[in-house]
């Protein structure tokens, strides 16, 4: 999957931007390796590194929900022409994330866990939403998509993020 990346409100110089692409590229990849329809190669994304005020605009927008989020998901497949798509063939656009500063670094303090392993967590959860995954529809859904996530994040070697699961 190609994951095309615009940096806006997060911190650093160019170097720091580099270290968040680098992130986004490598949550990809590890989605691809465990939810192997994300690794299609003619999947392309596009991922907002933005402010809790762009996020607010979007979330009101196409929402309806006049607050900021830590991660917006707008898919462009349904989950039956992600299964279904072709490796060969042009480029096919999986959908928009969008990642808000400020909530994400307040609750990576909330949580006690570095910014980094945050926002590759909230990465991840966007791809997986993106995927058709959803854990709003319940109970059983968000376990399914809970477990991929875990997984997703063991491959990279952060810790399960759920930490309070039972096994």
């Amino acid at each position: 999957m190609q994951v095309d990346i615009d940096i806006e409100g997060w911190p650093g110089p160019d170097t720091k931007a580099r270290e968040w692409e680098e992130l986004a590229e490598r949550a990809a990849q590890a989605c691809g390796a465990i939810v192997p329809e994300l690794a299609n190669p003619r999947l392309a994304t596009s991922l907002l590194f933005t402010t809790d005020a762009e996020v607010h605009t979007l979330n009101r927008e196409w929402r309806q929900r006049n607050k900021p989020t830590n991660v917006l998901s707008f898919p462009m497949l349904e989950r039956e022409e992600l299964l279904s798509l072709a490796s060969d063939g042009p480029p096919e656009m999986l959908g928009d994330l969008a990642l808000a500063f400020e909530t994400c670094a307040r609750e990576a303090v909330e949580k006690g866990v570095p910014l980094e392993n945050h926002a590759t967590h909230l990465v991840v959860h966007g791809l997986l939403h993106l995927a058709g995954f959803d854990h709003e529809t319940g109970d059983e859904d968000a376990d399914k998509m809970e477990a991929l996530e875990i997984a997703i994040l063991a491959k990279l070697g952060i810790a399960d993020p759920y930490g309070d699961r039972e096994t």
